[in-house]
């Protein structure tokens, strides 16, 4: 999407610029299946950074769709070192630690998906990722009030809902 279409879709869901980029802050964590940013794989270096985008090729390149972290941080040391040595810094002991490190890697174009990057295209949503990448405790705390609001959207008719151990598969129960 471009910015302009994930404007319109958080929108829709009455949420502004600002929750967009806030929400977004939660590319900190997780992973994505490389089919879901094969894109980037090939977008130019305004774009990517080409390390970044070198480690990216080598992740997609170790199975069928594997899971790539979203986050350098929380990537392995030896293969950080090996690709983009100059990012070892960016590696931590301690995996999934939601913080603001996602606004210092967009800034970086350090990013998986190409919707991260697109916040860097308009002048508003960039204002708000250099803010939040400045100041955690203030992310902190607007990531809480915008994800209590998220948690208060309608289900869509005829859905029970179910929080996902991982977002890409239902949680199967046994009755």
């Amino acid at each position: 999407m471009t910015v302009e279409q994930l404007k319109d879709n958080f929108a829709a869901k009455g949420f502004d610029t600002e929750e967009l980029v806030i929400l977004s802050g939660a590319h900190s964590i997780g992973a994505g299946h490389c089919s879901s940013f094969k894109g980037r794989l090939t977008e130019p270096p305004q774009q990517i950074t080409p390390a970044y985008r070198d480690l990216l090729n080598y992740k997609c390149s170790q199975g069928a769709n594997p899971d790539v972290v979203n986050n350098v941080r929380d990537e392995d040391y030896a293969t950080v070192a090996g690709i983009m040595p100059g990012f070892t810094s960016r590696v931590r002991k301690i995996s999934n630690f939601l913080d603001n490190t996602y606004y210092h890697n967009n800034l970086a174009k350090i990013v998986t998906f190409h919707s991260d990057w697109q916040l860097l295209t308009d002048k508003e949503a960039l204002g708000h990722v250099h803010e939040y990448a400045d100041n955690a405790t203030l992310w902190d705390l607007d990531f809480a009030d915008s994800m209590l609001k998220l948690s208060k959207l309608s289900m869509p008719a005829g859905s029970k809902g179910e929080i996902r151990k991982k977002c890409s598969v239902i949680n199967h129960y046994l009755y």
